[in-house]
């Protein structure tokens, strides 16, 4: 099940007007530092998953039952947030009530993993009200995507904990995201993630779906950081993104314009963070299409006008993003990845 599209964005642009920082945040990460890299400890059977909606509200309780079942099939106990199913609005709860559910995730020792059971919109607002330094002692896995995006990114800014792009709970459950979380979360194996290369042969003469292409050819190192394009761009200058030096940026969204994705594109270049990629991945722009009419980009040709001239190593089309397969990517963890194959290879282990 794909995460539903994120709601009134423009939110995230105000707030640095909607309170100030807790005192707390200076003791974690002051500007200018960079914590060191943090990796989670590794799922072990029987552990406990706590299970929390830090974005929009989830409208089928029956839903939450699929996940608690799912996570019991793969051998692991689950325990809810006290507001999982709490909601406003378009919220899943009130702002405080969703970062009391984080909060307490990462305080309680009975919780190995934090993972999210969806996405929509919500996360950026939550950020001020985490409690940082606990999150810093209680170093745990994270797992989402989408809207999550903001959580994955804060948390490794601020303490330098290795989190994970991947399913959220109300994600498909299909062999290949099952293969992907348990070799990279469970078996702490340092993966080389690749699209699947199938050909249809009842249909087909060649490889047509997953295919990549490539904007640049190359290989390069580094970090590995990125996510939703949109939700990455509304929290830039708020102090909660990494540094982006040396990085090997990966981007994916849904449901968004070409002019949009040209516009957020266009944001990452002016505030510099392009330029201190030393590879950029492309996944998937799910429903991007330019519409009926004329006069409009594609998404290929937008990409071609920004990603293309950084001359470094690039590729689209990896199985990140709005999809029913999708890569369980470590979000601060070093990479090394090879654009003419669509190859990302990790170099350890990202859990401990």
């Amino acid at each position: 099940m794909r995460t539903t599209r994120r709601q009134a964005l423009t939110g995230a642009a105000a707030l640095a007007l909607a309170g100030a920082l807790p005192r707390s945040l200076s003791a974690v990460k002051s500007s200018g530092d960079h914590p060191r890299t943090i990796r989670p400890g590794r799922l072990r059977p029987g552990d406990t998953v706590g299970l929390v909606d830090p974005a929009s509200a989830i409208w089928e309780p029956m839903n939450v039952e699929i996940v608690e079942e799912s996570l019991a099939a793969l051998g692991f106990k689950t325990k809810r947030g006290a507001n999982l199913l709490a909601r406003r609005g378009y919220f899943a709860g009130s702002d405080e009530q969703r970062a009391a559910d984080v909060n307490a995730m990462f305080a309680d020792p009975q919780v190995r993993a934090i993972h999210c059971v969806r996405g929509g919109w919500g996360c950026a607002r939550l950020l001020p009200l985490l409690d940082w330094p606990v999150i810093a002692r209680n170093p745990k896995i994270l797992l989402g995507y989408s809207d999550i995006t903001a959580l994955l990114l804060s948390l490794h800014a601020k303490t330098g904990l290795v989190t994970f792009h991947g399913p959220v709970g109300m994600s498909q459950w299909n062999p290949f995201n099952v293969s992907h979380l348990k070799r990279v979360l469970q078996d702490g194996e340092a993966v080389t993630f690749e699209n699947l290369k199938e050909i249809d042969e009842d249909d087909d003469l060649t490889v047509v779906e997953n295919r990549i292409q490539t904007l640049h050819p190359g290989t390069a190192r580094g970090r590995l950081l990125g996510g939703n394009l949109t939700v990455l761009t509304s929290i830039i200058g708020s102090g909660y993104l990494p540094e982006f030096d040396g990085c090997i940026l990966f981007l994916e969204d849904v449901e968004e314009a070409p002019y949009r994705i040209d516009r957020m594109l266009t944001q990452l270049r002016l505030a510099g963070i392009l330029q201190k990629a030393r590879a950029v991945i492309w996944g998937i722009c799910s429903d991007c299409d330019p519409g009926e009419g004329f006069g409009s980009l594609t998404v290929a040709e937008v990409l071609q006008d920004h990603i293309r001239p950084l001359g470094v190593p690039a590729w689209r089309g990896a199985m990140i993003g709005h999809i029913e397969r999708q890569f369980t990517l470590p979000v601060g963890a070093e990479v090394e990845v090879d654009a003419s194959a669509g190859r990302i290879r990790m170099i350890e282990p990202a859990v401990g």
